[in-house]
């Protein structure tokens, strides 16, 4: 069935922003019309590739009336009021991951999609990538029996990369678990269906230069029998992407000479400088990142189910059966984030919701903050706000 393109605008013409373009400008089913954000740069830049029309301020982008839908792509601890202002002008909204630092803020941002009766997205998740929606598929299936164990790891440079201050503060969003956490904790709740009962884990925060959590371990149990390991190092030193085939998470292709570039770049760098540094990769500042070669990924994934393990990697899910091994292709789409894309036309155009809901992403939050817990209590937390995914029904 075709539709009319999604009107589509964007609020925040950063990092975020940038990293939507190749599937922005490679599929047609959405067309940006307006955007808001504070810098004239980025917002004249804006303009010129796509026409429409750009705004300072929130509160015009949620009143123009041509707009189906709101890409939020704003810092963490903005969603929140952004989402109540969009949704309150009867927007459908797209809001990057995290939902929020908070979960007071998530429980508001559930409450008004609710109450304007508006789709809440959380995305671009990893959880959307084709690789893992084929696993999904794959275990629905039942060919392969009950998911019984994940293994999900990824070792980055993510701690080194140029920050803003906030974004190395745990309690504005900052360090590996809000913004990178949350992607591995996405891909695992789907995976196992969605309902965690308890998280265990320990979190390193080992650089006083860059004080906040770096690294964590967790384990989790989910209703049904299912547990998953989760690990993520961003000290910039060991790579896994080694194990993906040499692809980057992004889908571009790693070059070993580059090692070490990210810690290299912040070498004798004050806050300042360093913030400064970020903004050359907002849009209209900067180079712009290449269209990917492969899927995106998270990081080697392995499960285990009854009759088969199953191997994520970005060209699709290796097999590994009682008798038998293959390899199943999740080919790459030219819009490289195209299943974000599915959900939002299919929310917007036929009224269906995808898993990946305002609830759901509060459940993957929950999560984070009870890694957090868990590994300053040296115990076990239990779950009290998870959500499935065939009734994506919260828990109470």
């Amino acid at each position: 069935m075709t539709y009319k393109p999604v009107r589509l605008g964007v609020l925040g013409l950063g990092r975020a922003f940038m990293l939507m373009l190749p599937t922005f400008r490679n599929d047609d089913r959405v067309r940006l019309v307006a955007a808001a954000a504070p810098r004239a740069e980025s917002r004249d830049a804006f303009v010129a590739e796509f026409g429409g029309r750009a705004y300072a301020s929130v509160e015009e982008l949620a009143a123009d009336p041509e707009i189906d839908a709101v890409y939020i792509a704003t810092p963490h601890q903005m969603h929140a009021d952004h989402v109540e202002a969009l949704a309150a002008g009867g927007k459908h909204i797209l809001v990057d991951k995290p939902l929020a630092v908070t979960l007071k803020d998530a429980d508001r941002m559930v409450a008004a999609a609710d109450a304007a009766g508006v789709h809440l997205i959380v995305g671009p998740s990893h959880s959307f990538d084709p690789p893992v929606a084929l696993a999904r598929q794959m275990i629905a299936s039942g060919d392969c029996g009950q998911v019984r164990m994940v293994q999900a790891f990824n070792y980055t440079d993510f701690l080194y990369r140029p920050r803003r201050p906030e974004e190395l503060r745990t309690e504005e969003g900052g360090g590996v678990l809000f913004s990178q956490g949350v992607h591995q904790i996405d891909i695992v709740r789907l995976l196992c269906g969605g309902l965690a009962r308890s998280v265990y884990a320990m979190t390193g925060a080992w650089d006083r230069e860059r004080p906040t959590e770096g690294a964590y371990t967790a384990v989790l149990d989910f209703e049904g029998g299912a547990f998953a390991s989760l690990t993520y190092s961003g000290y910039a030193h060991f790579d896994s992407d080694i194990w993906m085939n040499n692809v980057a998470e992004l889908g571009g292709r790693k070059n070993p000479a580059n090692y070490g570039a990210a810690r290299r770049a912040l070498r004798d760098l004050d806050p300042d400088a360093e913030a400064r540094l970020k903004q050359t990769r907002t849009y209209g500042a900067g180079a712009e990142p290449p269209q990917p070669e492969a899927n995106e990924h998270f990081g080697p994934i392995i499960i285990s189910c009854d009759r088969a393990d199953l191997r994520l990697s970005p060209g699709g899910v290796e097999l590994f059966g009682d008798n038998d091994r293959s390899f199943i292709e999740a080919p790459l789409d030219p819009a490289p984030r195209k299943p974000v894309i599915d959900a939002l036309v299919e929310a917007v155009r036929q009224d269906s919701a995808p898993t990946q809901t305002a609830r759901w992403g509060r459940a993957s939050l929950e999560v984070c903050h009870a890694i957090l817990t868990s590994a300053a209590r040296r115990q076990a937390v239990t779950l009290r706000k998870q959500c499935g995914i065939e009734t994506k029904e919260t828990q109470l």
